[in-house]
């Protein structure tokens, strides 16, 4: 799948090149682990929407919500391999950018290479200009602002390799160790730890 941001003229896009799942109250590590909240509703929305939230009040992450409504599970749109829409990018990240000295935030931002612009999930948020303001966006709407489209085919065979989520050890137990992250191995644009 490709993620798009924008329409004709000013458009970003990527191939999702690593996800991590996110279960309901039986996974430890889900912030649907103790039901509904006002933060955590759009996950327990319609398949396909988003659903988006903060962290450390720096980073926005995006999410993809993709079971039945009402019974909350998404999945964590972890890495973006950027296609087009560089500059642009680019842009969004130095923007998001403002903890840091501008002058030392541009000359850092301007020799990250590409693939390494989206990889992260607060980089994907930065990159892609996601905000509070997405949460419960129809990701699916051919017409949206911010969308999921299928994607042409990749050059040559893609193998996807899976593993424990990034970060989720409070959660203890299974949640903690189940391989529900997921990479296309190879990519330059995969976040860390590989």
């Amino acid at each position: 799948m490709l993620l798009v941001r924008g329409d004709h003229g000013a458009v970003r896009s990527g191939r999702i090149v690593e996800v991590e799942a996110y279960g309901g109250a039986d996974d430890g590590a889900s912030h649907a682990r103790h039901g509904r909240t006002a933060r955590n509703a759009a996950m327990f929305g319609a398949p396909g929407h988003a659903y988006v939230y903060g962290v450390y009040g720096m980073h926005t992450c995006l999410n993809v919500v993709c079971g039945p409504a009402g019974h909350a599970s998404a999945v964590l749109i972890r890495a973006v391999e950027p296609m087009e829409g560089i500059a642009a990018m680019r842009e969004a990240r130095l923007g998001r950018a403002d903890h840091e000295a501008p002058a030392r935030a541009a000359a850092r931002l301007a020799d990250l290479p590409v693939a390494r612009l989206a990889a992260g999930p607060g980089n994907v948020g930065a990159a892609f200009s996601i905000g509070r303001d997405d949460d419960g966006l129809d990701l699916l709407n051919p017409a949206g602002s911010l969308r999921l489209v299928i994607g042409g085919p990749a050059e040559g065979p893609i193998e996807v390799v899976a593993g424990p989520r990034v970060g989720v050890g409070y959660a203890g137990g299974e949640s903690a160790t189940r391989a529900w992250r997921f990479r296309a191995l190879g990519s330059p644009a995969l976040s860390g730890p590989r």
